[in-house]
């Protein structure tokens, strides 16, 4: 295009000869508000160049308050913004999700066929919540931002999201699903890599947030998109409004989620099949999670576990009442029952895994991914041996001849130690672990599961998570000292075939006990108001504390069993608080 007469050295252009074509075209490319001064038209005796100028900085203007309003919007939207992006990824999901038409039909159709048929009515609360989320996507369509106010009845239904699914109680779609996630980016990049290193799964499962990540694994929660083309009789309470989705293609879609367990490449393969194995075998236990499948694609194992509702420990144990623990341990150990039934050590019971619903008083036992089978690796250990024998290995050991000689010996160990190091499984989390783990016991048994239970019961009661906090074995051996002293440590040392000694004059010969500890960690070992002193249990307590001291036995040929503590007065009364509620609910319903 040529603009006017050609630049020739260095001369300016001639601005009566310039066409208007050049002003028009700029008009054009700054935009349809650049409106060109009628004093500055062609002829008019101003330069072109002026005008131009003119253009250029009534556009440049015009960007720099696009810009500074864009600054504004990104410090007050950027909760907006988030919701945006997962509600893009959402999008995403939802078109892969559209390819599966033989199982999901796309809701556009639902809605357009001319056979469908309303949907009951829902509840009240559900309608409410349903307009909520309704106002709350029309609030984030809006172009202008604003910021994202969250009223309390939203903070109580999110708050409520962990012991009851609001999907499965109201019915609502799986956008509907989306809105009440709220999943960090870090975890949504997390959960993109991971469909996209694992070839097929986006096909299977929806990815909906991660739930769970430890040293062997990470959990994700996901929705079963072929849940209808499956034997699904492991999932008890789907069977209760489980219906027909082909007789009924005009209703919506009650959404089934399960639980993704992404194994790391970095476990042993023997491990991943050992697990795999044993919840196979633990399939017909209610109270154990079951294997649903397993994939594997290369080097990577994913497990496909049911995703069951619960409500996170550290939000219930301060006020849970002895009665709530009844029942508690009464799911608890009917769990290990069926594990130790079948000679197998979890090795890892923990509050974190065992999944408990206050609200139904159920639970479930998860995470074997430390379990074996009882003898593996097992050796020959002095508390395997009868009293007697016992006795006699102790008294003919190097150290009772050195005490023997030396009454006034003082515990050292050699600089350098040429004696084989004693091995044994130590495996679990610190804290819970038994006394023989600690002490290398090659000998191990279902036992070590019942001291972790009993650890769980002396944190309801002391109202203290984690109640131990020991750094390595050492600190956690000085911890039982402080609470069963020194004497009962030594002999429980001489049970293993090892040795126990310490000079830290806190620790007293016989320990503390449970009882003080606990009203320690209660705050009731001072005085009342009248002077009186708050030191005394009340009878459940006392009979929990008796139990715990059961579980918490540091013999463990002496520890009580799972069969055992379901047959124990302090988890048969929890039967009885179960007839009774049946009962209320009787009388309530009888006409």
């Amino acid at each position: 295009m040529q603009y006017g007469t050609e630049r020739s050295g260095g001369s300016e252009l001639d601005s009566s000869k310039i066409t208007s074509q050049p002003v028009a075209a700029a008009a054009a490319f700054f935009g349809a508000r650049a409106q060109i001064p009628r004093n500055m038209q062609p002829g008019s005796g101003y330069s072109a160049r002026l005008a131009l100028l003119k253009l250029f900085v009534d556009y440049a203007s015009d960007c720099i308050a696009f810009a500074l309003g864009a600054l504004c919007v990104a410090g007050c939207g950027a909760r907006k913004s988030r919701f945006r992006h997962r509600q893009g990824r959402s999008t995403r999901q939802r078109q892969r999700t559209n390819n599966v038409n033989d199982i999901l039909m796309p809701s556009s159709e639902q809605d357009a066929s001319p056979n469908a048929t309303r949907s009951q009515p829902t509840p009240t609360g559900t309608r409410h919540q349903s307009d909520t989320m309704a106002r709350a996507r029309a609030h984030r369509a809006e172009p202008d931002p604003v910021h994202i106010h969250v009223d309390e009845e939203d903070d109580q239904s999110q708050h409520m999201d962990e012991s009851r699914d609001p999907l499965e109680e109201s019915g609502r779609t799986v956008e509907d699903s989306d809105d009440e996630e709220i999943v960090d980016e870090a975890v949504l990049d997390d959960m993109e890599r991971f469909e996209e290193s694992f070839k097929g799964i986006s096909k299977k499962y929806r990815l909906i947030n991660r739930i769970g990540e430890g040293t062997f694994s990470t959990v994700y929660k996901a929705e079963d998109l072929l849940y209808d083309q499956y034997d699904n009789s492991w999932d008890l309470d789907g069977q209760d409004h489980s219906y027909s989705w082909n007789s009924h293609r005009s209703r919506k879609r009650t959404p089934r989620y399960v639980a993704i367990k992404k194994i790391y490449v970095t476990s042993s393969p023997l491990r991943i099949l050992n697990e795999l194995e044993l919840l196979h075998d633990l399939r017909d236990s209610d109270s154990v999670c079951p294997l649903i499948t397993a994939f594997r694609h290369h080097d990577q194992v994913v497990a496909i576990l049911p995703y069951y509702q619960h409500l996170d420990f550290r939000e219930y144990f301060r006020d849970m009442t002895v009665s709530d623990m009844r029942l508690y341990f009464r799911s608890l150990f009917t769990a290990l029952k069926s594990v130790h039934e079948h000679n197998i050590l979890h090795r890892d019971i923990k509050p974190t895994n065992f999944l408990y619903a206050p609200h139904l008083a159920r639970g479930v036992l998860v995470d074997f991914g430390l379990a074996e089978r009882q003898g593996t690796d097992w050796h020959v250990c002095t508390c395997q041996l009868r009293p007697n024998e016992r006795q006699h290995k102790i008294d003919h050991s190097a150290y009772a001849s050195t005490i023997a000689s030396n009454p006034n010996h003082v515990p050292t160990f050699p600089k350098t130690d040429t004696r084989p190091s004693r091995r044994a499984n130590r495996a679990g989390t610190r804290g819970f672990r038994a006394p023989e783990v600690l002490l290398k016991c090659s000998a191990q048994t279902t036992s070590i599961d019942i001291w972790s239970t009993g650890v769980i019961l002396l944190t309801l009661l002391s109202r203290r998570f984690p109640f131990f906090h020991s750094a390595d074995d050492i600190d956690a051996l000085l911890e039982l000292t402080n609470i069963f002293g020194r004497a009962r440590m030594r002999e429980t040392a001489l049970l293993h075939g090892q040795v126990f000694e310490t000079n830290i004059p806190s620790y007293s010969e016989n320990g503390h006990g449970f009882e003080k500890i606990i009203l320690w960690c209660t705050n009731r070992s001072g005085k009342d108001e009248q002077g009186r002193r708050l030191n005394n249990l009340s009878s459940d307590e006392r009979e929990a504390v008796e139990f715990m001291e059961r579980c918490l036995e540091c013999d463990p040929t002496k520890r009580i069993t799972a069969e055992e503590a379901l047959c124990h007065p302090f988890i048969l009364k929890s039967e009885e608080q179960l007839y009774d509620d049946d009962d209320a609910v009787d009388m309530v319903n009888s006409p």
